[in-house]
């Protein structure tokens, strides 16, 4: 870090992922300065200023070692051992106006971190609004991990669940989606109800079943098995008009059913405009199938079950906006939401709905629901709303234009499809008018 960096980040304040320990009054010990590590490690990582007050003034770290010294790999090594499992940080010594500043580089953690006398805390906003350390409780260890990819919920063992849970219709349910869809896995359709649990990895069994996954329930359970043992799983289907609600359902149905359900009642409300192209006729439809079977497959696979609240599917006559409880998972921000690597929080979900020909297989799916606005003259899907506890992607509805759509379809009967790319920079260019290079 150059004494720039330092600089700048001692100006901003303490933040989320910056902690200031001041060395004034009395020395840190190293108890102290091992729990803000683990403190920072369960956030999102970030940077721990031995040396600086809590007002930003930088009044000096004191020597930790021989000799009036601070030995930085020492250092490094007694937070190893003093964690677990051990945090591997950066030190480095910074003179700031001539005081020593302990520059900590901390790791953002996909495990829980605590110390090797257990201690567990974690970074989060308290009550006054400013960054602090809290204890780090036990059902908040788990959504951490899985938020972050360590654990796969629908993974997790139920022992009290039974095989006589899951619902044998729901099998059935996904032999038809693979039969009549495309790009399903055949093979999975041919298979007896157990081998299809067993190849989708939501059961242990060797002709016995020894466990029953929490992804068995949530693909096959019965309604009241779903309700005993997944209590945090809703879905709702909500038809709004001005501020008058027409449609108000919820289902503690398991996944493929929910899913299928709204399927059909997006076909029974999605109407359909027609262009002329030449000697056909093109449908323009309010809002495209695959976004939105896209969209919600994504709120079903992707949300945190251990979080309660609904999956919320509301349809209004401007747009339609999905949302689900858990932010998005760790790595993926608005900003590389459509170029960053498919990162599921539920991987055996994310399987079974590939296998059974509901998403995209190739875990692009966030580029289908762009690619499928932009074809039909729709604006590009705003994710904007979203915040570290809910995902919510809003189709926006209204009249399309039917200029571009036109367009579109002309370039694609020409032999020359539009890339996503290139339906993005088109998009961009008829709501502005005039684009850069540079903005292009």
């Amino acid at each position: 870090m150059t004494i720039d960096q330092l600089r700048s980040l001692i100006d901003e304040g303490e933040t989320f992922t910056v902690e200031f320990k001041g060395e004034e009054r009395e020395a840190l010990n190293d108890s102290e300065l091992v729990e803000t590590v683990v403190c920072l490690a369960n956030g999102e990582g970030g940077t721990l200023l031995v040396g600086v007050e809590d007002d930003g003034r930088v009044t000096g770290a004191r020597p930790r070692h021989e000799a009036g010294a601070t030995d930085p790999d020492r250092l490094k090594a007694l937070i190893a051992n003093r964690t677990q499992p051990p945090v591997r940080v950066d030190v480095e010594l910074s003179d700031v106006d001539g005081a020593t500043v302990i520059v900590v580089g901390v790791p953002n953690e996909p495990r829980v971190v605590g110390t090797t006398d257990a201690r567990y805390t974690r970074r989060a906003l308290g009550g006054d609004g400013r960054p602090a350390c809290y204890p780090f409780h036990a059902h908040e260890m788990l959504a951490h991990e899985i938020e972050r990819g360590a654990v796969d919920y629908s993974a997790i063992d139920v022992p009290e669940a039974r095989w006589e849970d899951l619902d044998p219709l729901e099998f059935e349910r996904l032999r038809r989606l693979i039969r009549e869809g495309a790009g399903g896995d055949a093979a999975l359709a041919g298979l007896a109800d157990l081998e299809i649990a067993k190849a989708l990895g939501v059961v242990t069994a060797d002709g016995n079943v020894h466990s029953i996954r929490a992804g068995a329930l949530l693909l096959f359970g019965r309604e009241d098995a779903l309700l005993r043992h997944v209590p945090t799983h809703e879905v709702a289907f909500q038809v709004l008009s001005g501020t008058s609600v027409e449609v108000n359902d919820f289902f503690r149905w398991p996944l493929f059913r929910v899913a299928d359900e709204l399927a059909a009642r997006f076909r029974a409300r999605n109407q359909e405009e027609e262009i002329e192209m030449g000697l056909l006729r093109v449908g323009i439809p309010e809002y495209p199938e695959g976004s939105f079977r896209e969209a919600v497959a994504n709120a079903l696979v992707h949300r945190d079950y251990t979080r309660r609240g609904a999956v919320h599917v509301q349809w209004s006559s401007e747009s339609l906006e999905i949302s689900n409880p858990g932010g998005l998972p760790a790595g993926i921000t608005l900003d590389n939401l459509l170029v960053a690597p498919p990162r599921p929080r539920n991987p055996i979900l994310a399987d079974a709905f590939k296998r059974a020909g509901l998403v995209e297989r190739t875990g692009r799916g966030v580029n289908r629901i762009f690619e499928g606005q932009l074809r039909y003259g729709r604006g590009t899907p705003d994710y904007s709303r979203s915040t570290p506890d809910d995902v919510v992607v809003v189709l926006s509805g209204g009249p399309a234009n039917l200029a571009l759509a036109a367009y579109v379809v002309e370039q694609a009967q020409a032999g020359r499809p539009l890339s996503l790319e290139a339906l993005i920079a088109v998009n961009e260019l008829v709501r502005e008018r005039r684009i850069t290079t540079q903005r292009a």
